[in-house]
C-alpha cells in the first residue's frame, strides 16, 4: 500500500508562490501517475492537476496557467507550484496516486494552504 505525506502549506498573501511536496512511501512510484487534489470547506474534492508517468501534465482550468505539476522519480516525490494564488485556492490540498485513471482509496493528512491578505 502507498502511503502518501503531503507537506509545503501555509498562509500566503494573494498574488503569493507556495511549493507543495508529497512523499511516497512506495519503491514503485515511478511506475505511477500522480495527481493533486484540493478540498475547500464545504465543498467537494476537487482534482487540480495530475502528471503521468511520462511525466506529461494535465490542469484544471482554474489553475491552468498558475500551477505547475513535477515529479521527482528518484526521491518518490511529486510538486505542485503553485504562483499567483488567489483566495479561490484556499483548501487543503491532497495528492494521490492514480489507476486508470482514480486515486487510490487511501489518502495522506492533506496540507492546508489559505490565501489570504
Amino acid at each position: 500500500q502507498v502511503q502518501l505525506v503531503e507537506s509545503g502549506g501555509g498562509l500566503v498573501q494573494p498574488g503569493g508562490s507556495l511549493r507543495l511536496s508529497c512523499t511516497a512511501s512506495s519503491s514503485i512510484f515511478s511506475f505511477y501517475d500522480m495527481a493533486w487534489y484540493r478540498q475547500a470547506p464545504g465543498k467537494q474534492r476537487e482534482l487540480v492537476a495530475t502528471i503521468s508517468r511520462t511525466t506529461m501534465a494535465n490542469y484544471a482550468d482554474s489553475v491552468k496557467g498558475r500551477f505547475t505539476i513535477s515529479r521527482d522519480n528518484a526521491e518518490n516525490t511529486v510538486y505542485l507550484q503553485m504562483n499567483s494564488l488567489k483566495p479561490d485556492d484556499t483548501a487543503v490540498y491532497y495528492c494521490n496516486a492514480l489507476v486508470t485513471g482514480r486515486p487510490l482509496a487511501s489518502w495522506g493528512q492533506g496540507t492546508q494552504v489559505t490565501v489570504s491578505s
